[in-house]
């Protein structure tokens, strides 16, 4: 880390450190998280009882019919957050496709960079932030 107090989460991507666009802090992440994951069991529990994939399939279609509508998965706007394009702007239809598919694997969502970045996020070329 430098002396000189530019070296936060975002830094490199041209967000600010605290507030509206800075990174999506890990309280607010798993928050939004568990919104999500108790949607996703309700209906996967109402629609799909005894199907095994169910919940992950249901998981990733929130995800993929949300975030390019309304800027993020219903978790993520309750918790204050929202996806955008690394870049900035909107995700696009691609980019939640490839997300979700990652998110679900599990394993990219918990190897983060130095901008809290997960790999699914990394691949997707998308970033959690702040509303």
């Amino acid at each position: 880390m430098s002396d000189s107090g530019d070296d936060y989460p975002g830094h490199g991507l041209g967000l600010p450190r605290d507030g509206r666009g800075s990174i999506a802090h890990l309280p607010r992440r798993i928050l939004g998280l568990a919104v999500d994951w108790a949607a996703t069991l309700v209906i996967a529990n109402a629609f799909f009882a005894g199907e095994q994939l169910a919940p992950l399939a249901v998981f990733a279609v929130i995800h993929i019919v949300f975030i390019p509508t309304i800027g993020g998965s219903p978790g993520h706007r309750i918790a204050g957050l929202r996806l955008q394009a690394a870049g900035g702007g909107w995700t696009g239809v691609w980019r939640p496709i490839v997300r979700s598919a990652l998110l679900v694997l599990v394993i990219p969502a918990v190897i983060w960079n130095k901008d809290n970045r997960g790999l699914h996020d990394l691949v997707a070329g998308t970033v959690l932030v702040r509303a």
